[in-house]
């Protein structure tokens, strides 16, 4: 890390230290069944100012991105799960990768190594002993070499994005080796050619749902990663499933969901975003005009559940957690930002304005209610 790196780290992490300033009070909505908290607030007030920051740093703004110290200090994904660094990387050098074929075998194929192991080096390092990786050259043997070899050298190769199951039943002692057999088993299953068929989600949501050692949400994950390619086109608006965190940050947005379940209590939030936007008196930045879908306000109320241990500690906490984890830390290399074609934003995000050096001043003029 270099010497402007460093302080910048240092700055951020010394913010945390101050107390926090609290947004203004505003009313509670009415919602029917639904008893909202005030982390209810705070969800939407978390949404508009972590899509301002993932804005300002793609302008090249200076830091700090926000005033708000809890994000400054700590680590928090983006608004819109398609914006992620890994799910770029997914994007556009896993699936839309011109030197590698594009027939839908391949394609998911590529999805599965890569989601696996949910890790950017993993993948690099296995293009980088293996060559191009592609499902006519594979080789259990061959793969397995380099990931026990990467293993004995101390190197992580899964994620902790989220908990991979092992894969026991599969018949190893290690999860790698399992995992290699799990993408085995789904491509002898024709997996692609069953999903091209598909009219909805939920269909291929439960056709990744029938393997062994994949449970709900992460067949849910899988869905959405295979929907960024060509090779289906639902919309993300269908269908969603909540994993833990989503569920922890929904307990803390109401005191009372009225019998609904957690699912419709997604889609309830996801549909009248504009309102409560428009009620908080917020600027929500869009993904050049892509509102939030239900994946990615399955992923706000898990950031919201670890953004309110710190901002609203008074908030029942179910899950038994009370700091967040990870740290920010800026990293050196701006990404590129593309996302699948048909959703037709590309031309937008290639037109945005970068490089505008905005005086960081700015960011702290207003703090809307």
């Amino acid at each position: 890390m270099g010497r402007r790196e460093t302080a910048i780290t240092e700055a951020i992490l010394n913010s945390a230290a101050k107390p926090l300033r609290p947004y203004p009070d505003a009313p509670l909505p009415y919602l029917g069944r639904l008893k909202p908290t005030a982390v209810y607030n705070a969800f939407w007030r978390f949404a508009a100012e972590r899509q301002s920051v993932f804005f300002r740093r793609l302008e090249r703004w200076p830091p700090p991105w926000t005033d708000d110290p809890v994000l400054q200090a700590h680590k928090f994904t983006n608004v819109y799960r398609a914006s992620d660094r890994v799910s770029q990387y997914l994007i556009r050098s896993v699936i839309y990768r011109p030197d590698l074929p594009n027939d839908p075998t391949e394609v998911v194929f590529r999805v599965l190594v890569f989601k696996l192991f949910n890790r950017i080096e993993t993948w690099e390092l296995l293009e980088k002993e293996l060559g191009p990786l592609t499902f006519s050259e594979y080789s259990f043997k061959r793969y397995d070499r380099v990931l026990e070899g990467a293993m004995s050298r101390g190197q992580k190769i899964y994620s902790a994005a989220y908990i991979m199951p092992s894969g026991g039943p599969l018949g190893y002692n290690r999860k790698h080796r399992n995992h290699l057999t799990l993408i085995e088993r789904i491509m002898a299953g024709r997996l692609p050619s069953r999903l091209a068929g598909t009219a909805s989600m939920q269909q291929a949501f439960s056709m990744i749902r029938g393997y062994p050692t994949i449970g709900d949400f992460l067949a849910y994950q899988y869905a959405t990663d295979i929907n960024y390619t060509s090779l289906t086109n639902f919309t993300e608006m269908e269908f969603v499933i909540p994993g833990p965190g989503a569920i922890a940050g929904i307990r803390k947005c109401f005191a009372e969901t009225g019998g609904m379940s957690d699912a419709d209590v997604i889609r309830f939030v996801a549909d009248r975003q504009e309102l409560e936007f428009e009620r908080l008196g917020l600027r929500f930045q869009t993904l050049w005009g892509r509102r939030l879908q239900l994946i990615d306000c399955q992923n706000l109320f898990c950031e919201v559940d670890k953004y309110a241990r710190v901002a609203h500690p008074e908030a029942e906490n179910f899950s038994g957690r009370t700091r967040i984890k990870q740290k920010f830390r800026p990293r050196p290399d701006p990404i590129q930002y593309w996302y699948p074609p048909k959703w037709e934003i590309n031309d937008a995000v290639v037109r945005h304005p970068v490089g505008t050096s905005t005086p960081a001043t700015l960011l702290s003029a207003k703090r809307e209610t």
